[in-house]
């Protein structure tokens, strides 16, 4: 671990962002450069004296759970990442780990959305970060671990997941997801990660084996869709889906579909606004929900 250049390294990068480029509002009468270290614990779930301790050289070999969270608060680019990770003494994410790390230019777009709720997704549905109006719309779902992380996973395994949906539009949803997930199998060939999660699912679940044998395949881009939302109920969303080249990740972007859904939306808005976490709430990840 190379703590001088460590340090050196995030200051200068924490320096060198804007607050609008992250979604954080912008004054003339700031006296710092670019952002604050509050502001990265925050962005970083993460407490203000483990970042303080990280740009003096003092912290201990963060891991690389952490450095992921540090590469996304400071917006680094794909190459950046991997040099952070070579200073803190780890071996960069190797391709499938890469994809688990939203890309720069994804958050970029999350932080401009601002109050529509928007997520970025890896290929096979774990949800890589969120903006503010997507936790609070869908809960927080970005530090969940194991298969759970899965979205087709929780669907057909975890009965809250399903409930999120109104009976009626489940068996869409369903088939949507599967779909999906074989066309991310057959752009993925010999991929063990797809394979092994493939294998467990028809482990798990009989629903889920009848509709892989009927071979539907569909990727994800333009879609409705009804969430219940527990505190101000049903809200009608259409879902805009924006792939990368690689199509390993998405930006998925969360619109409503008539003026009723916009009225529930701004009061969704209203009421999370003294729940949302402080910096100084926030000394350590926030645990993850396990709906969406």
């Amino acid at each position: 671990m190379q703590r001088d250049q460590l340090a050196d390294f995030l200051r200068r990068r924490r320096e060198a962002i804007r607050p609008a480029e992250v979604g954080l509002p912008d004054s003339p009468r700031r006296r710092t450069s670019g952002l604050r270290r509050e502001e990265v614990a925050m962005l970083a779930g993460m407490s203000v004296d483990y970042v303080v301790r990280l740009e003096q050289g003092r912290s201990s070999q963060p891991s690389a759970q952490l450095l992921a969270a540090l590469a996304r608060a400071l917006r680094l680019s794909d190459d950046e990442r991997d040099h952070l990770f070579h200073l803190a003494g780890h071996r960069p994410p190797p391709a499938d780990g890469v994809a688990r790390l939203a890309r720069a230019g994804l958050m970029r777009m999350l932080d401009l959305l601002g109050d529509t709720p928007a997520v970025v997704l890896s290929d096979l549905g774990e949800v890589l970060a969120q903006n503010r109006a997507a936790v609070l719309l869908t809960s927080d779902l970005t530090g969940i671990s194991g298969d759970r992380r899965y979205i087709v996973y929780r669907w057909f395994t975890d009965p809250a997941t399903r409930a999120v949906h109104p009976p009626e539009e489940q068996e869409h949803q369903a088939r949507q997801l599967v779909a999906d997930l074989r066309a991310a199998v057959g752009r993925r060939s010999g991929d063990p990660t797809v394979a092994g999660l493939v294998d467990r699912l028809q482990a798990a679940s009989a629903d889920f084996r009848r509709l892989w044998a009927e071979h539907e395949v569909a990727v994800r881009r333009a879609s409705r869709k009804t969430l219940l939302n527990s505190r101000v109920g049903r809200m009608v969303m259409n879902c805009e889906t924006l792939v990368t080249p690689d199509q390993r990740q998405q930006l998925l972007v969360f619109t409503p579909a008539d003026a009723e859904t916009r009225e529930r939306l701004e009061l969704l808005r209203v009421l999370g606004i003294e729940e949302f976490p402080s910096s100084a709430d926030r000394a350590t990840s926030v645990p993850p929900n396990s709906t969406q």
